[in-house]
């Protein structure tokens, strides 16, 4: 016979009077759920950052054992240095995709960015000025956007497609293509090391722990997800959409400027043209990092684990004797993987 109260001798609670049995119910429901592990709530929030690591780690050291060439300091420098821009860039996307937006015309901007830093220089002006003026350009022009998409209620799509168009026919009427040469050697940004290591690892990396560690613990970080995941929540809770919104745009184009310093100090000479294709990597970085393209989660580190991938995988392809054009086609299918999943763990595939 079953102890009295059930098979476990647990006597029924005592209800209050007047509460009602689903109430009790649900309460006792939500007591006995079991609390997830540590560990388990780590894997959930930064699941797609460990499979980019994992990913890296497969690539080096199966590619490195193929052909030990790949683990040169010559290739190694050219994946993480000499894509360190576009990891820095798309931290600046991943802010905008997260806040519900995007943003096609930043390879224009950095593009445009770039000329006039490279300007600037063989014109004699100092480092500190031919580093600041694209920099705060950059967040201007992207401020600007914002102030549409915020105010003018403009989607962000027609409005940055406007803008790609104003600053890549600007910039080839106005240069015609030219080469800007006999660049100032302290102008060089890109080249210069610190304890060994090359400028943009360092810029990569410590803008990276910087913008992750804001956007988990300040305030205007978490306001960030509450927009791009439910606006009129957020508008409920007092969150200023509006204000945030250029926030992220002009965050943006700070991050827009770094990364056109550091694409323009890379070598002797700036092309002023507008990188071909240099949005879509950006734009893919942060999709793949885990970013949701329909907004509200992601993170920082993604992005930049996806841009060493990128950068990772086009090397790897060379040294095993691939055609690199099959990494166009690598990323693609990464893409629509990744965002079917992002899609099903919303539930938005039947």
């Amino acid at each position: 016979m079953s102890p009295p109260g059930g098979p476990k001798g647990e006597y029924p609670r005592a209800q209050p009077e007047g509460t009602p049995v689903s109430s009790v119910a649900s309460a006792e429901m939500l007591e006995r759920r079991p609390t997830r592990s540590p560990l388990a709530k780590f894997l959930e929030s930064h699941g797609q950052e460990l499979v980019l690591l994992a990913a890296l780690v497969v690539i080096f050291v199966a590619v490195g054992l193929y052909n030990p060439r790949f683990l040169g300091s010559n290739n190694l420098n050219a994946i993480f240095a000499g894509n360190a821009y576009i990891a820095v860039a798309a931290i600046g996307m991943s802010l905008v995709i997260i806040s519900g937006h995007i943003d096609v015309s930043v390879g224009a901007l950095i593009g445009v960015l770039a000329t006039i830093a490279g300007t600037l220089a063989v014109k004699g002006y100092s480092p500190w000025v031919c580093w600041a003026v694209p920099v705060l350009c950059g967040m201007v022009v992207n401020a600007f956007i914002g102030v549409l998409v915020a105010y003018a209620r403009i989607p962000s799509i027609v409005v940055t497609l406007g803008m790609l168009s104003v600053l890549k026919g600007g910039l080839i009427s106005v240069t015609g293509g030219a080469w800007i040469s006999n660049l100032p050697q302290d102008f060089l940004i890109a080249q210069m090391r610190l304890f060994g290591m090359p400028s943009p690892i360092w810029f990569m990396l410590i803008l990276t722990a910087v913008m992750a560690l804001w956007m988990k613990y300040s305030g205007a970080g978490r306001a960030i997800y509450a927009i791009g995941g439910n606006g009129d929540a957020a508008r409920a809770v007092g969150i200023p959409i509006e204000r945030g919104t250029v926030l992220v745009f002009a965050f943006h184009g700070f991050f827009a400027g770094l990364a056109a310093l550091l694409l323009a100090t890379q070598l002797q000479v700036i092309q002023s043209t507008v990188p071909n294709g240099l949005e879509l990597s950006i734009i893919t970085a942060s999709v793949i990092g885990g970013v949701s393209i329909l907004g509200g989660t992601g993170t920082v580190i993604g992005s930049t684990l996806a841009a060493i991938l990128f950068a990772a995988i086009g090397s790897a392809l060379i040294f095993v004797n691939v055609s690199a054009y099959w990494l166009r086609s690598v990323v693609g299918l990464l893409i629509l993987v990744t965002v079917l999943a992002d899609m099903a763990r919303r539930g938005r595939i039947n």
